[in-house]
C-alpha cells in the first residue's frame, strides 16, 4: 500500500469517527434538552391567552390592591416602609401653624434605632405655650395615623405677665418622640395617608388652683372693695366706687375680678361674686337709709 493510499484512508476514517460522535451527540445530549423544550414551548402555547381575558385580570388585581389599601388606611395606625428622618419636621411645622403666637416648639433628630422587625427615627422636643397648643400636640402625636409614641415625659408651668399686667400660664414641656419605620411594604397602604393634626378642648389640669398674680382693672370696671350702693333704679343697681365714679349695673354684669349675681329690691341689697386669685369671694351692699347715714354722721 502506497503512502497516499494509506494517508486517504486515515482521514477518511478520522471523518467518520467524527461524523459518528457528532451524531451521538446530537441524538443523546442535545435530543433530549431539545425534546424537553419543545415540550415546555407547547405547555406555554396552551397558556396564551387573549388580550382582553389580560385586561380582565389586571383589572381585578387594581380592585384587589385598592381595597388591601382601603382596609390599611381605616387602621388605628399604620408603618410606612419609606419614611425620611425630615418627615417628623414636616408634621411639626405643620402643628406649630395652628398655634398662638406665644408657644414656641423645637424639634432635635436624635438617632435611628431597631426594635425588632420595625425602626424608629428618635427626637428631642421642647419647648412652652399654652395649655392647648401642648397638649393638642401630644393628641396630634399619639393619635397619628403614622405611627409615634412619645417617651420620657415632662412637663411644667411658668407664669409671664404682658404689658397690661395681666399674666399668662405657659406649659414647658420636653420629650422623647419615636417614629416608626419598617422594610416591609404590608404594614400601610399605598399612598400616604395625611395625618390629622385637629385639636380637641382639655381642661386646663395644670392651671393653679390659688394664684398671688391678680390681673389690673385695665377696662375699668367697678371695683367692689369700698363701693357704696346708692339707689335701686327699675332698671337696675346705681353704685359708687371708692373713688366715687358711679355705675349702673343689672343683674349679670361683669365687675372687677367678678359678677353682680343679684339686686333683692325687697332688702335694698345687692350680692357679687368675686374670684381673688382661685379664693370665691361673696360680697353684698346694702342700699344706706336716712337711719344709716344719720348713724354715720353721729360717730
Amino acid at each position: 500500500m502506497n503512502k497516499k493510499l494509506r494517508s486517504t484512508l486515515i482521514l477518511l476514517t478520522l471523518l467518520i469517527l467524527i461524523v459518528a460522535v457528532s451524531v451521538a451527540y446530537y441524538t443523546f445530549m442535545l435530543g433530549k434538552d431539545l425534546e424537553e423544550k419543545q415540550k415546555k414551548l407547547k405547555e406555554l402555547s396552551s397558556k396564551i391567552v387573549d388580550e382582553a381575558d389580560l385586561n380582565m385580570r389586571l383589572e381585578m388585581l387594581q380592585k384587589r390592591s385598592l381595597e388591601i389599601d382601603s382596609i390599611l388606611a381605616n387602621k388605628r395606625f399604620f408603618v410606612y416602609s419609606e419614611l425620611t428622618p425630615v418627615s417628623f419636621f414636616e408634621f411639626t411645622n405643620k402643628l406649630a401653624q395652628s398655634f398662638s403666637a406665644e408657644s414656641q416648639i423645637n424639634v432635635e433628630y436624635i438617632d435611628k434605632k431597631s426594635e425588632g422587625e420595625f425602626q424608629t427615627y428618635n427626637y428631642k422636643v421642647e419647648g412652652f405655650g399654652l395649655f392647648y397648643d401642648v397638649f393638642g400636640m401630644f393628641r396630634a402625636i399619639e393619635k397619628s395615623k403614622s405611627l409615634k409614641k412619645i417617651r420620657s415625659f415632662s412637663i411644667g408651668t411658668t407664669v409671664q405677665v404682658d404689658k397690661n399686667g395681666i399674666p399668662i400660664y405657659y406649659t414647658n414641656f420636653d420629650f422623647v418622640v419615636k417614629s416608626y419605620f419598617t422594610n416591609n411594604r404590608n404594614f400601610a397602604p399605598s399612598k400616604q395617608v395625611v395625618d390629622s393634626v385637629d385639636k380637641k378642648v382639655l381642661y386646663n389640669f395644670l392651671f393653679p388652683l390659688i394664684r398671688t398674680e391678680i390681673p389690673p382693672n385695665i377696662y375699668d370696671l367697678l371695683d367692689v372693695q369700698g363701693a357704696r350702693l346708692l339707689a335701686l333704679l327699675p332698671d337696675g343697681a346705681f353704685i359708687s366706687d371708692n373713688k366715687g365714679k358711679t355705675y349702673l349695673l343689672s343683674e349679670g354684669e361683669e365687675v372687677y375680678l367678678g359678677f353682680l349675681t343679684k339686686i333683692d329690691y325687697k332688702n335694698n341689697s345687692v350680692s357679687f361674686v368675686l374670684n381673688k386669685g382661685g379664693i370665691i369671694e361673696k360680697i353684698n351692699l346694702f342700699l344706706e337709709t336716712n337711719d344709716s347715714l344719720k348713724n354715720k354722721k353721729e360717730k
